[in-house]
């Protein structure tokens, strides 16, 4: 009852400082982005997490960390998803400069989507051209400019497993460029911004964890499925240790 009284607030609270925000800084995103080289993208990502980082504090949502930091280098990072919110998160949360992994249907959106295409590479998975393409600038981005963030499942999960199975690419493009895989999980955004509908907004911390980096050096493509699978149950083990909010539950059957 009294989450259902403070709802409407809060959501207007949380949409409203976002958009302000956004808007206000659209003018500088597009002043940077001139170029279109990694220099404005590193300019925009450092823009976005410090954005981020100030915004999800003043909403009530932090990120906490916890584990530990992964060493120098360059990762295939991979998380779980399972709500809007993860996109933001992940700001703070990978210690480096990243590109993330995306689908072209989010470059759209007015205003957010210019931001997106900027620092996003972005794939058609319908499409075996773009989905080729794909491939050859992450394989670029992790020899040249930084990490690489992929979320396995693909889409959230809204399945009752904490998480849904894997997709290969992540797993194909680590072993492709013997890049270490690092996992981290975000058991929170899910209370934070639920997924079944914009406006389900609700403060607390954001926390995510660190997994211990998997190494693909010397793996082949015969090992892919055998990496997946490790990957997923350190991830699933993991996740496990966080009951999911009955809050949360509920308003997903609702």
């Amino acid at each position: 009852m009294f989450r259902k009284l403070l709802q409407p607030f809060y959501t207007t609270w949380v949409a409203s400082t976002f958009f302000v925000s956004i808007l206000a800084l659209f003018p500088i995103f597009m002043v940077v982005s001139i170029g279109d080289n990694h220099r404005s993208r590193k300019g925009i990502y450092t823009m976005i997490r410090y954005w981020s980082k100030g915004w999800l504090w003043m909403i009530g949502m932090r990120v906490t960390l916890k584990g530990t930091p992964p060493p120098a280098g360059r990762y295939v990072v991979v998380a779980n998803h399972i709500s809007y919110l993860d996109t933001l998160v992940i700001f703070p949360a990978i210690p480096g400069y990243f590109r993330p992994l995306g689908k072209k249907e989010v470059s759209k959106i007015p205003v957010v989507g210019f931001i997106y295409k900027q620092i996003v590479i972005m794939v058609d998975r319908s499409n075996v051209h773009s989905r080729s393409r794909s491939m050859r600038l992450l394989w670029r981005v992790l020899h040249k400019e930084g990490h690489i963030i992929i979320f396995p499942e693909g889409t959230f999960n809204e399945t009752p497993d904490v998480l849904k199975s894997f997709y290969d690419g992540a797993f194909r493009l680590a072993i492709n460029t013997q890049t270490k895989i690092l996992p981290m999980v975000m058991p929170d955004t899910v209370d934070r911004w639920h997924y079944s509908a914009w406006w389900k907004f609700w403060p607390g911390i954001n926390r995510v964890q660190y997994l211990e980096p998997v190494d693909a050096a010397g793996l082949t493509l015969d090992d892919l499925p055998a990496l997946k699978e490790k990957v997923f149950k350190a991830m699933e083990a993991e996740l496990k240790k966080y009951p999911r909010n009955p809050l949360s539950l509920k308003v997903s059957a609702s």
